[in-house]
């Protein structure tokens, strides 16, 4: 009954405006963030439906449930995976199951759909397009893609070798092809699910939305870059989890302010790239869109303004570190007032710095004039909705090369530190990525070795580190 208890608790506090979702879900506490997390998604998007029932069959006079205990427990009993509680509280609702299952056949019969997403209205309901792709990054520290690839391929899985436009991403059944933007992700059919398979435990690979991997690769750094991240302690231990699956050994992590960080102290002075991940609306997550009513819009515009305030400090703050060569800024916002509002503020405030374009075969650019950025979104990338942005130091020297346009297609890229951005998704399965953090580090077993992916044969390169920050 917790997880029942705690998913009202959140959903209660984000009708009050009382905290972000996905800030709600990560600072609960809850054992197992990603169930909490898909419940709390999906018993709000289908709110509007969960109320009319509950309103139909005088449940909560019967039960004498508050209306957000209500939602939940109506919403998996009637639409999830079936009530996981027991006891009086399971009892209870098994009683008036055939009374709530009669109100949504009706809801059906009323408006000639048979499933339960052609309830939703227009503003809630998915857009054509929007189940979005499994997207698989290689770990690339543990193996290859072609060994992964391989092992996938006597696991069942059908490999359909390089996707070369959009439409080949949209996969059935057991098929997965490579993507054509970046040469470590694999994409499969949606939902499928690969939280208990060998490759994600051992961290062979990691669950993340393609959009979310964008920013680490947008930085090109040097290879064994030290990451420094400042998070919330929740996502600390989150990202800690997630490098020790991953075998990343040359990080530090911190839980500070990133604001009252001091550039010029002996531990950062040196940073030469920054990944700059600050708070925002989230409102590219799929699963965290709402409908506003217009009631909500003067308190919508007033949030974002807080928030924008906020990510335009710490932009002007990452540029201040002395050795600065290039800074990353990227949200999952579709709000211009987090993103190219944001970058054009900062740019004005610090003219020693230029953007970069990014991947110029992307299909979806920043708003005029910062089309150098790039933007993702359900209907244009099979993406969640995302912003990155590359801000890069004028050379003092003007003979010194300026580093190129940064391409994520066709080249070697440097193996990417693993990110809590279910944002992924992480993720929903889209899905908070914050479910990799229930999965402890599973070793090979003995007698595998032929058939698991690893660096076969490969010698070990000794890279030297080089400092650069990841800041959330």
């Amino acid at each position: 009954m917790a997880l029942y208890m705690k998913a009202a608790e959140i959903l209660e506090k984000a009708e009050r405006k009382q905290g972000a979702l996905k800030t709600l879900v990560y600072d609960s506490k809850f054992a197992n963030i990603k169930q909490l997390f898909a419940l709390v998604c999906e018993t709000q998007k289908f709110s509007s439906i969960l109320v009319e029932i509950i309103e139909s069959t005088k449940l909560l006079k019967q039960t004498k449930l508050r209306l957000p205990l209500a939602k939940v427990l109506v919403y998996d009993l009637l639409m999830g995976q079936g009530l996981k509680c027991g006891g009086s509280w399971k009892a209870m609702m098994m009683k008036h199951r055939s009374r709530l299952q009669a109100v949504l056949a009706r809801m059906k019969v009323k408006q000639k759909v048979s499933n339960n997403e052609d309830l939703l209205p227009a503003s809630v309901k998915r857009p054509a397009g929007a189940q979005l792709p499994r997207y698989v990054r290689v770990n690339t520290l543990k193996t290859t893609v072609e060994d992964v690839v391989d092992y996938l391929k006597r696991d069942g899985f059908s490999y359909l070798g390089q996707a070369s436009r959009l439409e080949d991403l949209t996969l059935k059944g057991k098929d997965f092809v490579k993507d054509m933007h970046l040469p470590e992700l694999l994409v499969f059919s949606p939902k499928t699910d690969f939280h208990e398979h060998f490759l994600y435990k051992a961290g062979h690979i990691i669950l993340q939305d393609k959009a979310s991997c964008l920013p680490p690769t947008s930085s090109t750094p040097h290879p064994a870059a030290m990451s420094l991240m400042a998070v919330l302690p929740l996502r600390l231990a989150t990202m800690s989890t997630l490098l020790l699956r991953a075998g990343v050994t040359c990080q530090q992590l911190a839980n500070q302010d990133f604001l009252k960080v001091d550039p010029d102290s002996p531990q950062y002075k040196d940073v030469e790239y920054i990944l700059l991940d600050p708070s925002c609306s989230g409102s590219g997550m799929v699963c965290l869109r709402d409908d506003a009513s217009s009631a909500d819009q003067e308190k919508i515009q007033a949030r974002l303004a807080s928030l924008a305030s906020f990510q335009l400090r710490c932009l002007n703050h990452g540029l201040k570190f002395p050795r600065l060569k290039r800074l990353v800024y990227s949200t999952c916002s579709v709000h211009s007032q987090e993103n190219e509002e944001v970058v054009a503020a900062c740019l004005e405030q610090n003219p020693g710095f230029r953007l970069v374009p990014l991947l110029s075969q992307w299909p979806e650019r920043g708003l005029e004039p910062l089309t150098q950025c790039l933007r993702a979104s359900t209907a244009k990338t099979y993406t969640h909705g995302f912003f990155v942005a590359l801000l890069e130091k004028h050379s003092e020297n003007r003979n010194e090369k300026q580093e190129p346009e940064v391409q994520m297609s066709g080249v070697e890229l440097t193996p990417l530190s693993p990110s809590t951005c279910e944002k992924r998704p992480a993720a929903s399965e889209e899905e908070s990525e914050a479910s990799e953090t229930e999965d402890k580090q599973t070793p090979a077993a003995a007698g595998q070795a032929d058939s698991t992916p690893g660096k076969k044969k490969r010698k070990k390169k000794k890279k030297k580190k080089k400092k650069a920050a990841t800041v959330e």
